[in-house]
């Protein structure tokens, strides 16, 4: 498994830059929804359309700027964030790119190194950077898939939002019930990247589960889903299934419909 240890870098690449990225990310999702039909319905999300999309992605974006600009210190009691939602559908997408400008003005008053609490491993500031723009990438693949489009994900990101997704996932049971039910006899499960040499190991245990940071070379996983970086990505978030044409599997089915069925984010 090839995991750094600073927790901003991604797999044999140079750290992501999660503040930038975020902006990027935004501006190509703004792109993709400008002249969209907002009642378009997307099938990541079930039950909602492409402005509930918006209006969630914004708001994510709002609110984690507001608890980096208050540097929480534990968990809040309270959500109370000015949304300035227009008053039209037209002017959704201008307020998303909004969005970002609040975050970067959050992310320029904040030292990324400064200590925070997160729901997460990463106990700093630099934790809700890398949550928003995971938050906000996928997302805009959800939009992209609800129009027919096939996204792109940059590789270095999605090897960045593989690590980031399964290295949180164990602490997501308050938001994500089902994790607790990811539990087994010592299984191990292998997601393997096509395109580079990045590979993830997770071990169900019998109290709970998480990355094997060991860094095993032998391929003894009791099951295996190979696939480019994108496509890992796209099926860590339930947007795949684990039997897509994209992706290759095998050993224990059992046990991947196990993890599927309750990784659910």
């Amino acid at each position: 498994m090839k995991i750094s240890d600073h927790p901003d870098h991604g797999s044999g690449f140079a750290p992501v830059d999660h503040r930038t990225a975020v902006a990027a990310e935004t501006a190509r999702f703004v792109a993709v929804v400008k002249d969209a039909d907002l009642a378009t319905a997307v099938p990541g999300c079930p039950g909602w359309t492409l402005a509930d999309l918006v209006k969630h992605t914004g708001s994510v974006q709002r609110w984690f700027s507001v608890l980096l600009r208050a540097r929480i210190q534990e968990p809040p009691q309270k959500r109370e964030v000015d949304l300035r939602f227009p008053d039209e559908e037209g002017g959704y997408a201008d307020w998303l790119a909004e969005s970002a400008t609040v975050a970067a003005e959050a992310f320029a008053a904040t030292d990324p190194n400064l200590p925070m609490w997160a729901w997460g491993v990463d106990q700093h500031a630099r934790f809700w950077a890398r949550r928003m723009l995971f938050e906000t990438l996928l997302h805009r693949a959800d939009a992209e898939l609800a129009l027919g489009l096939r996204p792109t994900i940059d590789r270095p990101l999605a090897v960045d939002g593989i690590d980031e997704f399964l290295v949180n996932l164990p602490f997501a049971a308050f938001f994500a019930p089902k994790v607790a039910n990811l539990r087994g006899p010592d299984r191990t499960i292998r997601f393997r990247a096509t395109d580079g040499d990045d590979d993830w190991l997770v071990r169900l245990r019998p109290d709970g589960f998480g990355l094997d940071t060991t860094h095993p070379t032998e391929d003894t996983a009791a099951a295996t889903v190979r696939g480019t970086a994108t496509d890992l990505l796209l099926l860590a978030y339930g947007r795949l299934p684990y039997d897509a044409e994209a992706l290759a599997h095998e050993g224990d089915e059992g046990l991947l419909a196990h993890w599927f069925a309750n990784s659910a984010f």
